[in-house]
Formats: C-alpha cells, structure tokens, sequence
C-alpha cells in the first residue's frame, strides 16, 4: 500500500512493538550499572536495558566493559516503518545530557523522514565518547552487535563524529546499516546533505527577498565540517558573499583560501551582518538572549534542534525572520539512506529528491503566511497529517 507522502514510496513493514519496561533514574553512574538481557538467540553479549521514556516508541541503553562502548538508541515513532536516523558521536557530561540530546534527535527524525518522504519512522543514537581519542574497531564492533540485538527496527548511518569508515566496522556486525558506499551508490551522506541545504536557502531567498539567484547574497555559516565545506563551496559558486566560524581554525581558513569567506568567531557569527544566518554545527544556535543579536532576514542551515526551545519558532517570525525548519532543509542526508536501504538510490532520483526540498520548504513558507503562524509550526502539522494518514491506513 503506498502512503500520500510529498515523494511518494512504498510503505514499509513497521517494526513491532517492544516490551514494556520500568524506568531507569541513571544507567551509567557509579550507584548503578545495566542488568544484562540476554537475547532470544543466544546469550547477548554486553548489558542492556529498555528505558521508560513516555512518548517514545523505544528507548534502549546498552553498556560493553571491554569495549569502552556506552550507547543509547531511541525511536520515536514508528508508524511509517522502522527508525532511521544517524549515530552521532560525543563526550556528553552525563547519561542526562545524552539521553536528552538523543530524544530530541530522534524526534526531529520523525518529522524529517515523514517531509522527506521516505517510509521510516524516527530514530536516532549517541555514543558517550571522545570522537577524537575513544574510536576503536572494538567500539564500533560492539556497537554493531548492539543494532543487531534490534533485529531491525533501528537503521543507523553517519553522523557527528562518525566516518563512513566506522560504519564499514559496524556493518561487519549488523546489516541494519546504511551511508557505505557500494559501487558508487549512497555512501557518506554529507555532500547530498550540503547539496539540500543549498537548494533551501536558494527557496527562502526566492521567497524572502525575490531573489532569482544567490549572487551578492551574504551567508554566514557557523560550522564548516563536512556539510558547512561543501555548502559554503555550493554558495560560493553560485556567487554568494560568505562569513565563516568555526572553533576548527584550519577549517575557516580554508574557507577563507578557497572561497575567499570573511572570517569570524564563533560567538559573533550570529550578529555578522549578513541575509542569512546557516547555522551548521550543533544544535540550539537560535537560543533566548542570542535572537536578539541575529542581523539575517532568514534562518536556514544544516544543524539539528537548530531552535534552543520551541518558543524560539514564534521569536523568529515575531521578528519577521523567515526560519526553514532545519529537519526539513537538512533531509537529503537522510533522503540518500533511505534509498539506500530501499535498495533504489540512484543518481536521478537523488538529485529529484534533493530538488525537492526548495519547493516544499515554499509550501510551508506559502502555509505559515495564511495561517499568520510559525513556519516550524507549519512543518511539525505537515508531518504529523502524512504519519496520521499512514497511523489510520
């Protein structure tokens, strides 16, 4: 049965519903430690626990001593198919932070896989670890095993402070893995990501400003990773005026070599004097007592939970900023692993998707200004209509 989505694709088989659980108030600390489930094959190698987390579909902690490995997958909604979304890497401070960070990932996911058309519910995860100096072939293998205990209702691919080379590690382990390039097919997700985000403000510009290109239009990237490289490459070429930041120097200064960006701190990208403000690094850039600074009409980057709070989506169009919903502008990523997996990626349809995603950002754009509502608003009511038809189907 196929599902009216904004790209249409057959639906998936949804994934079936875990076990109840009690909840746990802390996983990794010192005055507790994970119990070990074993799993219905075999003895389960390392310790495991479901977590209670209401409004979530489910939420699983997993703990290996020998491997260093201390992870959590959550997914959020599964009424288009199984989880799909990035395992992202990071030296959280806490179980808290972590499993915080990870509900908010994968709620973005629902939304994100629901507007990019691809039949996969919300999913994401997040290893406690130093990307710099904790990745181990051990971690990564242990991490696969981890996936593989959720026989399929959880897809992993990359994310911040994963490689395409780490996910060759984990597939040795599960083939519930997508973002590895195969014949020249998929692989690392970041350029199509880039590519998106590139279109997207391409959509706002034309909307905000009337602008029939980018040319003379000054973006500000705080950022530039992989995905901030290859966008501020795109807008550069097109003939955009570029400001960089980054805590990665070597990287706005490359930037500022190859496209000729000004470059900026970090803490002052925000308030650069520029038509539109790409946040592309970590999450909750748009924050109280920071709106204030921004200078940009528009908002529209790569980043995750680019808004600090919800209320931050009102705050934008108070101010008559124009905000692209950053699950929506940043899905291609997302979009090249679901073709993956669906064993349909091909260059055509990837470069259709990605095209895509300017005119449904206009869609919602055209939606919030009838409705006088918040365009972030507009998509979560977008996504919730195309998982409630497949919810109801």
């Amino acid at each position: 049965m196929a599902i009216a989505l904004l790209i249409g694709l057959p639906r998936g088989q949804r994934g079936p519903k875990p076990p109840a659980s009690t909840r746990v108030e802390e996983v990794f600390g010192a005055s507790r430690s994970l119990t070990k489930a074993p799993r219905q094959k075999g003895k389960f190698p390392m310790k495991r626990e479901v977590l209670d987390v209401e409004g979530w579909r489910e939420v699983v902690a997993f703990e290996d001593d020998a491997s260093g490995l201390k992870a959590i997958v959550a997914i959020h909604n599964a009424a288009l198919g199984p989880g799909c979304g990035g395992t992202r890497i990071r030296p959280y401070g806490s179980f808290e932070e972590a499993l915080e960070d990870v509900k908010k990932l994968s709620r973005g996911m629902t939304y994100k896989n629901a507007l990019g058309g691809i039949p996969f519910g919300g999913g994401k995860a997040v290893i406690i670890a130093d990307p710099k100096t904790d990745k181990t072939p051990e971690l990564f293998q242990a991490y696969g095993k981890a996936i593989d205990s959720l026989e399929g209702r959880y897809y992993t691919a990359e994310d911040s402070g994963v490689t395409e080379h780490d996910l060759q590690i984990v597939r040795e382990q599960t083939p519930f893995v997508a973002g590895v390039a195969s014949e020249g097919e998929g692989g690392n997700p970041s350029p199509f990501t880039a590519r998106g985000v590139w279109r997207g403000i391409q959509s706002a510009a034309r909307f905000k400003f009337g602008a029939a290109s980018l040319e003379q239009i000054t973006v500000a990237i705080l950022g530039v990773g992989a995905v901030g490289m290859e966008l501020a490459r795109l807008l550069h070429t097109e003939g955009a005026k570029l400001i960089v930041a980054d805590v990665d120097q070597a990287a706005t200064a490359k930037a500022a070599e190859q496209f000729g960006a000004e470059i900026v701190a970090p803490e002052d990208c925000i308030a650069a004097r520029a038509d539109v403000f790409s946040p592309c690094a970590l999450g909750g850039a748009i924050r109280s007592g920071e709106i204030e600074r921004l200078h940009a009409a528009i908002v529209a980057g790569a980043a995750n939970n680019q808004l600090a709070t919800p209320e931050m989506d009102a705050a934008l169009r108070e101010r008559d900023i124009l905000y692209a919903p950053d699950y929506v502008i940043n899905a291609a990523g997302v979009i090249s692993v679901g073709l993956e997996i669906l064993n349909e990626w091909c260059a055509e349809e990837m470069n259709a998707r990605i095209d895509h995603i300017g005119p449904t950002l206009r869609r919602i754009f055209e939606r919030a200004e009838e409705e006088g509502r918040p365009t972030g608003e507009i998509a979560d009511r977008m996504a919730m209509e195309i998982i409630s038809r497949a919810a109801a189907a």
